[in-house]
């Protein structure tokens, strides 16, 4: 869990330093959203692979190797004077990124009863967003009082001393420091993947990762400090408390979210829609505010993004219950990448939109280039929530064959 808190440190870091960036680098706004999604390409991109090589190795070694990764990258990334030089950091510091909540998931299936899992699963990512709030006001002081690389250099560190407990404490599974899996083949990837992606469970989960993530993604890893500081005209310290309130929501409403998934299995998909709903509400508010919008629209505002992130890991719920355990990895790899996907786009279509509104060449950015670059995400979620309804229909129709058949053999059974 450590570990996946500085995973998620990492990967937040830049968001509030994002300003910093043009200026240290010389870039402009299209060439910072570069970073990100080149970290979020390359994050999404390993999903798959990463699930596979857990199903093989397990996920210590994995974890391991990641957590090696993380910390290099970030150290470079700290004495990168070049743009890029940054880029080749931040790349890798996607890798590493990409290696540690598939792991920790895999961790609570093999150290968690059944029952117990969903709960957990939503508390492993709830206590994760701790790294994202690290990232908010601790990193944005760090920065101002000491500087790029100390402040980057320092972060890093934190990696060295989590390898050593890594290699001191963590099993694969209750009295197994190992648990390998059979030896990968060509056959057997295409038909493990070919397998999970043709069940309606593991695309559903998918677009409801896709759907309800990256709001609070895009915000948090680049955008939203820009946004609330030079669209919505806020101070640099409430900025910083608006994202950190989103990790709050995500904290606040996890475990809650994760109790409902437990008691009401059947209603996931309801949960999900319901929440990117309000979302939607709540930035077609700000958006069409004229003006500024209040301060409690922006609390509002950023709660229901946060609620997004505990939607987006009911979608791995959904595809634990639609898979066998020997698929396990390549539905949760599958359904991982649908919201990282959706951030990549989001991340660039953005910095592409501020600097087609922006007149002349710089990072002033009016106000309204920020309306006219946050409402690209109607697009996404037009998309998503089409293809939720879609795939909740055929999963719903699959489980109520499944149940029929069941209850028919049962009968047989009786009469035999």
């Amino acid at each position: 869990m450590l570990i996946y808190v500085l995973a998620v440190f990492h990967r937040s870091s830049l968001g509030v330093a994002g300003l910093v960036a043009t200026e240290r680098f010389h870039i402009s706004a299209t060439q910072l959203a570069t970073f990100t999604m080149l970290q979020l390409l390359v994050y999404a991109g390993m999903q798959v692979p990463v699930g596979l090589v857990i199903d093989r190795f397990g996920p210590r070694s994995v974890l391991l190797t990641g957590l090696v990764m993380l910390t290099v990258a970030q150290a470079a990334f700290a004495f990168a004077e070049s743009y890029p030089v940054a880029l080749v950091a931040r790349a890798f510091v996607g890798i590493g990124d990409a290696m540690t909540f598939i792991c920790v998931l895999r961790l609570v299936s093999s150290w968690f009863p059944v029952r117990r899992i969903p709960l957990v699963t939503q508390l492993t990512g709830t206590l994760g967003q701790l790294g994202a709030v690290v990232a908010a006001i601790p990193m944005t002081w760090a920065l101002g009082h000491l500087g790029w690389t100390p402040a980057y250099l320092a972060a890093a560190s934190v990696g060295v001393l989590l390898i050593v407990a890594l290699l001191f404490l963590l099993g694969d599974a209750p009295g197994k420091r190992h648990v390998h899996g059979p030896q990968l083949s060509l056959s057997s990837v295409r038909q493990n993947l070919g397998d999970s992606w043709a069940q309606p469970g593991t695309r559903l989960g998918f677009w409801m990762h896709f759907t309800s993530q990256f709001s609070a993604t895009t915000m948090s890893l680049l955008w939203g400090y820009p946004f609330f500081v030079r669209g919505e005209g806020r101070s640099p310290a409430t900025a910083g408390l608006l994202l950190t309130l989103i990790v709050v929501a995500i904290m606040a409403s996890g475990p809650v979210l994760g109790w409902l998934v437990g008691a009401h299995p059947w209603h996931r998909s309801t949960m999900v829609l319901s929440i990117v709903g309000a979302l939607v509400a709540a930035w077609t508010a700000v958006l069409l505010w004229p003006g500024n919008a209040p301060l409690w629209l922006l609390v509002a505002l950023v709660v229901f993004a946060g609620l997004g992130g505990p939607a987006s890991i009911i979608g791995f719920d959904v595809g634990r219950t639609s898979n066998p355990a020997h698929r396990l990895g390549a539905a949760t790899g599958i359904i991982n990448q649908g919201g990282f996907y959706a951030s990549l786009f989001l991340v660039v279509a953005i910095g592409l939109v501020l600097d087609w509104r922006t007149p002349g060449s710089g990072t002033d950015y009016p106000a309204s280039a920020f309306r006219w670059a946050m409402s690209v995400q109607y697009l996404l979620w037009a998309v998503g929530l089409v293809q939720i309804w879609r795939y909740r229909v055929r999963t719903r129709a699959l489980i109520l064959r499944q149940q029929a058949e069941d209850a028919e053999l049962a009968q047989v059974i009786d009469r035999h």
